[in-house]
């Protein structure tokens, strides 16, 4: 009986010893505060043509990324142009007078690395990853690439084929066309607010306008040239000199002068029997040079921009209203646009507008406890050092600061601007730039149920 009771106790110790170190197991150590980024010491230079470089040391993996970026896109397009920069981009994608992009490829691959094409609203980009050996022979076939296109004929019908098919696609996504429909309300008449080509445009692109395109706003005087990662510096600046000196000097760098949209306007797309909406509201914001852009980015992640937000948790946890709501700060050159932007429930379009009404309203007069805001700033201070733990991140960044005019400070102490901010600071950028009632809204989804929700959005707007 006694050797019973004794192994019934050292059960019963052993099950609370256990269930004890269960415990202590699932529960999550504090993590620590992010140190602020210590931005690698950079070298820049420019060559006579206006082309400049920057090279950055940095990480002990023996490879380095090559970045070349020419200040051009989609924003310098005509009106009747639309992606006519990315056929001019996809031609670039075709080789050169001497190889062809599959030959290229092949070559870049036998180094270790790849190299790529793209094209975006502010910025054409010819990138490439190579072992560190190698990289001044990746700068060469970089500016062979951006020097000496092919531009071949032969292969612009198959590009704009496949265009089209592009088009097709992205025209039957309800999230395109909020978005096109959006930055049309937002820019106007600014290529920012062009977001699709007509087929007809598409089918009177040439090779000579492709050609057009790349002779007026391909150059160096408008170009940026970045190598991030282990390589030999001297044998980099030389490969660099030798290719691109060469090069035309191109126009200088300009962007057409642009001024947002502030309205409250609504706009409906019907999309009949819709099972969900597609909702995207915003308005025009703070661009990356104000004093308190930090601020409205910490705003902005504590009310949507992060999976523990308000918005999320209330219309995704809570409501269930939609899985993956989000906002964000668009940036473009000298101007930025805040939206949230959801995949709700049909029926729960209504619903989903006042949630979002009501936790903005809640932000701008009631101050968030120390808690919340702390786990914001780590996650956001934290997110931010990972990003840069790569040579591609650090390239990202500095061509963030180029282009928005920044200083290096906006890398360098950010960790510590995010960490100033106070609950009663978020709350005073609530109040004076989320105000819901100056918000454009644009839906998409069944007409017939969105006519009968919308209401419940213009009460919001009427509310003090």
């Amino acid at each position: 009986m006694k050797r019973i009771v004794k192994s019934i106790l050292c059960l019963v110790i052993s099950a609370t010893i256990s269930s004890q170190a269960l415990a202590q197991k699932q529960t999550a150590p504090v993590g620590g505060t992010p140190k602020d980024f210590k931005l690698p010491e950079k070298k820049e230079k420019q060559l006579p043509n206006g082309l400049r470089f920057t090279l950055v040391p940095y990480g002990a993996v023996p490879k380095a990324d090559v970045r070349l970026i020419i200040k051009t896109g989609n924003v310098h397009e005509a009106a009747d142009e639309v992606w006519l920069a990315d056929l001019t981009g996809m031609l670039l994608k075709e080789g050169t007078t001497t190889k062809t992009f599959k030959e290229i490829s092949k070559k870049v691959a036998g180094m270790g690395g790849d190299i790529d094409v793209s094209t975006g609203m502010d910025n054409v980009t010819i990138s490439g990853s190579v072992l560190s050996e190698f990289v001044p022979e990746l700068i060469k076939v970089i500016a062979d690439i951006t020097m000496n296109p092919a531009m071949p004929g032969s292969e612009v019908e198959r590009l704009k084929a496949d265009l089209k098919r592009q088009l097709t696609v992205q025209r039957s996504v309800p999230q395109a066309q909020a978005s096109e429909k959006f930055f049309e309300m937002v820019y106007k008449d600014h290529p920012y607010g062009r977001y699709f080509p007509t087929e007809a445009m598409l089918d009177s692109y040439t090779v000579e306008k492709a050609r057009g395109f790349y002779e007026s706003n391909f150059g160096a005087k408008r170009s940026v040239l970045y190598v991030v990662g282990k390589f030999d510096e001297a044998a980099v600046s030389k490969a660099i000199d030798e290719s691109f000196t060469s090069w035309k000097e191109g126009p200088a760098a300009n962007f057409p002068p642009v001024k947002q949209q502030r309205t409250n306007d609504i706009a409906m797309i019907d999309r009949k029997d819709a099972p969900q909406s597609t909702i995207m509201i915003g308005l025009p914001t703070l661009i990356p040079q104000d004093q308190d852009y930090v601020a409205l980015q910490v705003t902005n992640s504590l009310l949507g921009g992060s999976f523990g937000s308000r918005i999320t948790s209330n219309i995704r946890e809570d409501k269930g209203y939609t899985y993956s709501p989000f906002s964000t700060i668009q940036n473009r050159k000298g101007v930025s646009i805040w939206y949230e932007q959801a995949d709700v429930t049909s029926e729960h379009t209504g619903e989903s507008l006042r949630e979002i009404s009501k936790e903005i309203k809640r932000l701008q007069t009631e101050t968030p406890s120390k808690d919340e805001l702390e786990g914001i700033q780590r996650y956001m201070a934290g997110t931010f050092v990972l990003q840069n733990s790569n040579p591609g991140g650090i390239i990202g960044q500095l061509n963030f600061i180029d282009l928005h005019g920044l200083t290096d400070s906006y890398m360098t102490d950010r960790v510590k601007n995010i960490y100033a901010v106070t609950p009663e600071k978020v709350t005073q950028m609530t109040k004076d730039h989320f105000k819901y009632e100056d918000m454009m809204l644009v839906l998409v989804g069944d007409k017939k149920l969105l006519d009968k929700q919308i209401k419940l959005h213009t009460d919001a707007q009427k509310e003090k």
